[in-house]
């Protein structure tokens, strides 16, 4: 874990993150530093009022360089003393023991082998994942203890594991979700600065299908004005159903605090005149209304039968509940095939 060109800081001011070795930075990562620690646990139970459909989550990593405006996990990052705009994007936390913990952890005679999902607070497979190399571990811990698990990402990096994930699961349910929001090119590098281009994720959504894997794609958030016309969507599930994925997942954008502030700012500095049609959309609600809900299913449902995609009824809304509960019931299909696609979000902390 230890890189090349590095340099190595103590962490000045105020912040303060629990179980801190070092602060690095890289010439490979311009303006990020990443903060190493030592967890002291990995399985981050999810709370019983959640309503989630599975109960643990497992995050490598805090922040996130996709640096996506509109990300709900933002607010996450003001647990430690961090902002929500930049430092979210620039500032990562990396446990480096995760596996070892994962490991540990899934040893204990307690331990139930229940469903655990990956990617549901910030990307696993992250541009810091090619230096840490963090998930393979992970995956092989949980793997060999009997547990299944799921992994939503908008990193390619994910092909990399590929093979390892393939041989998981031959043992235990493995689930696979590609996050894809945005199918033009010149929003996506905008809106998304540090994600790996669309054709690249359609790319490995093949790769995984090609291996076997039923894959889900996330169509979310569905942007306002920006990526729900009936044309979008319709070339958005063409390149979709293409790919090989199996099913999708779509719904609309909400904000949050501090995702809100963040992604408002890029509609005044790159789509003033949208500012309006968001302000009133999103006045008294982190969440689009109803009646744009309704809208948007109209339009969507019988383009996603049209490209042979599965889809269900009721995931119209890009929410944490939401998602969870769209890849809960992808999980539970998934169990009795021994093939998954599911995925949840679901803040964690350490």
């Amino acid at each position: 874990m230890r890189w090349e060109a590095q340099s190595t800081a103590q962490v000045a001011g105020p912040l303060q993150i629990p179980g801190l070795l070092r602060t690095t930075a890289s010439p490979e990562f311009a303006g990020m530093r990443f903060h190493e620690v030592m967890a002291k646990s990995a399985l981050n139970r999810v709370p019983a009022r959640s309503s989630m459909p599975f109960s643990w989550t497992i995050n490598p990593y805090r922040g996130c360089s996709h640096a996506c405006v509109y990300c709900f996990a933002r607010s996450t990052h003001t647990y430690l003393d961090l902002d929500s705009g930049d430092d979210f994007d620039r500032e990562v936390v990396v446990k480096v023991n995760v596996a070892d913990v994962v490991r540990a952890e899934t040893r204990r005679r307690s331990w139930a082998r229940e469903h655990v999902a990956l990617g549901t607070n910030t990307d696993p497979y992250q541009r810091a994942e090619g230096r840490y190399r963090l998930m393979p571990g992970v995956i092989e811990a949980l793997a060999d203890s009997g547990t299944p698990l799921s992994v939503l990402t908008k990193g390619t990096l994910l092909r990399r594991d590929l093979p390892l994930l393939a041989r998981a699961a031959e043992e235990v349910p493995v689930d696979l979700a590609m996050s894809i929001a945005v199918f033009d090119d010149d929003l996506q590098a905008s809106i998304e600065p540090g994600t790996p281009t669309t054709k690249a994720r359609l790319a490995t959504v093949r790769a995984a299908a090609d291996l076997g894997f039923r894959v889900s794609v996330f169509l979310m958030p569905v942007l306002p004005y920006l990526t729900d016309s009936t044309s979008q969507l319709d070339d958005a599930l063409r390149g979709i159903a293409d790919a090989g994925a199996h099913r999708v997942v779509y719904g609309a954008l909400h904000l949050r605090p501090g995702a809100r502030e963040w992604f408002l700012t890029w509609i005044r500095d790159h789509r003033p005149d949208l500012v309006g049609a968001y302000e009133g959309m999103y006045a008294r609600s982190a969440y689009a209304p109803q009646a744009y809900h309704r809208m948007l299913a109209r339009r969507i449902r019988p383009l996603i039968e049209r490209h042979g995609l599965a889809g269900t009824d009721d995931e119209d809304t890009d929410s944490p509940v939401e998602r969870g509960r769209a890849a809960g019931r992808t999980a539970d299909r998934a169990t009795h095939t021994g093939r998954a696609a599911d995925s949840a979000i679901q803040p964690a902390l350490f």
